[in-house]
């Protein structure tokens, strides 16, 4: 579903939220679609994927990290944070809680992947990689919400939920979060 360079129309609407060259966190970013995004726009982007392969084409956007998540866990030491934490057609639910964790104090989470419904249409269609209704909303409770989707989209045909929200930081005025 990533073999495009394209980053996510998702993620795109909703990287104003990042604060102005933020640090950002792009989980399973293989070939750095959104590292590329990001950096691009002035940000220090740090990728993390199992590929190695991937990692050498997405390490011309910034830092990369090589790690089996799944296997060996969060490689980030306890209480590292981002400005932004990035999540794209990735679902590993032992994971949500060290996201949730990264997201700095006035940072953004954006988070987009298959949801209940698309073994209907296709791949993947294990009850495992796919997100229950108000998945997102629940996992990523501790923070304040932007936007949220749970529904389908035609092109490719899919299922997906999808998330935009922040940390507030208490040391700041509530910001005003641009939706459109």
């Amino acid at each position: 579903m990533h073999a495009s360079d394209t980053p996510s129309a998702w993620v795109r609407r909703f990287s104003h939220l990042v604060p102005p060259e933020g640090t950002v966190l792009d989980v399973a970013c293989g070939h750095g679609r959104h590292m590329r995004w990001f950096a691009e726009r002035g940000h220090a982007v740090t990728g993390v994927d199992r590929d190695p392969a991937a990692l050498q084409e997405a390490a011309r956007w910034g830092a990369t990290v090589a790690a089996d998540i799944e296997r060996n866990g969060w490689p980030f030491a306890p209480g590292r944070q981002f400005d932004a934490v990035i999540v794209t057609n990735y679902l590993w639910r032992p994971l949500l809680h060290d996201l949730l964790g990264a997201v700095a104090p006035g940072g953004a989470l954006i988070h987009e992947t298959f949801a209940k419904g698309n073994e209907t249409v296709g791949k993947p269609s294990r009850p495992d990689f796919l997100l229950l209704p108000g998945e997102l909303l629940r996992a990523y409770a501790g923070l304040r919400v932007v936007a949220y989707e749970d529904g389908f989209l035609e092109d490719p045909p899919r299922f997906v939920q999808r998330i935009a929200a922040v940390r507030d930081d208490p040391a700041q005025p509530l910001p005003r979060h641009r939706l459109g």
